[in-house]
């Protein structure tokens, strides 16, 4: 299934049913009088969040939605029947923009919300209700309401606990696939990442969490330069953030750098989030280099590195570990340090 994580739009309520002009004329009824029934009330427009959905893919090919005109009054004061609804499902943490995809009208974060977009037009009265002691016999009603339509933006953000950063080839999909059951692409060439993935990360019985990777950034992200920072955004909900720099890259340093840069000119608090910093592939570089690589990493962040090959598994087991207890932190289950998981206490398999 094709990925699609942002859809435009245009949804639309439906008219009120229009009151009716009727009056009575049974035989024998010496004193008829109005009886036209009001209109029925149009369709509203609604969207919920299903679990069972994690694309857009469904609107990229339907982009007009238009719940139903209430049906008009008749005789004998019936009312027309309501306009039928319409429900746009989306996947969970998807948003609802204004045309100007900028005003965030809705955030559907939870699954099995519903909310109201649209309502649909009142039906118009009829004539019966413009009976009067000075007009009995009125000839008119009242038109429906009309409803309500605009355009609008549907954007995904994942719902994932931890996210993957880096430069293109840092290895973060073979980092997803090492700690997972995910079934990422996996190639020695940049960009192979083209749409987020996720994969659910079971340590223990009581430790699971997701983990989100995304395509890779390289310097002038946030200005469009490569695949740019617009998958950024489904990361913005995750507790900490694992950024991942290829041991054999020539200038650490300076990856880190760009990565840190992308994410500062990105905003969204995306900055600001606990970050785990870990050397990848370090199966493909002697020890020399690892350790210059260390020391210029640490002298530019001001931590250590850990370090880790997803290739062989190299202390994959301790940074999914660093992740699990920052994803603790953050949500106040863990404030010191006597509570962490210690990577060495259970046989973890991914």
């Amino acid at each position: 299934m094709k990925f699609l994580d942002q859809a435009k739009i245009y949804i639309r309520s439906g008219n009120g049913g229009a009151g009716s002009v009727s009056f009575r004329r049974e035989k024998y009824v010496e004193y008829g009088g109005p009886n036209g029934g009001d209109g029925g009330k149009g369709g509203d427009v609604w969207v919920e969040s299903v679990e069972n959905l994690n694309t857009l893919i469904d609107y990229r090919y339907q982009q007009h939605f238009k719940a139903k005109t209430g049906g008009h009054g008749e005789g004998s004061n019936r009312t027309g029947k309501d306009g039928d609804d319409i429900t746009l499902k989306v996947p969970v943490g998807t948003q609802i923009l204004d045309e100007d995809n900028e005003e965030v009208l809705a955030d559907l974060d939870k699954p099995g919300m519903r909310i109201l977009l649209m309502e649909g037009g009142r039906g118009g009265k009829g004539n019966a209700h413009f009976k009067s002691s000075t007009n009995q016999a009125p000839r008119y009603s009242q038109p429906g309401e009309p409803g309500q339509e605009r355009w609008i933006w549907l954007r995904l953000k994942l719902i994932a606990d931890a996210g993957l950063v880096g430069l293109p080839n840092a290895g973060k999909s073979t980092f997803l696939a090492a700690a997972s059951k995910a079934n990422p692409k996996i190639a020695a060439y940049p960009f192979t990442t083209l749409h987020p993935n996720l994969g659910v990360v079971d340590l223990a019985s009581d430790a699971r969490f997701v983990l989100a990777d995304i395509p890779g950034l390289i310097e002038g992200a946030h200005e469009g330069a490569g695949i740019g920072d617009r998958f950024l955004g489904h990361i913005e909900r995750t507790a900490v953030l694992l950024h991942l720099i290829d041991a054999g890259q020539e200038d650490v340093a300076e990856a880190y750098r760009i990565v840190r840069g992308e994410l500062e000119a990105y905003g969204q608090g995306i900055e600001d989030k606990a970050e785990i910093l870990a050397l990848s592939k370090i199966d493909t570089v002697d020890q020399e280099t690892l350790e210059a690589a260390s020391d210029a990493l640490e002298e530019i962040s001001g931590r250590k590195p850990m370090r880790l090959s997803a290739a062989t598994h190299t202390g994959v087991r301790e940074a999914l570990f660093a992740v699990w207890d920052a994803i603790r932190r953050d949500r106040g289950e863990l404030v010191g340090e006597d509570d962490e998981f210690d990577a060495g206490d259970d046989d973890w398999t991914p």
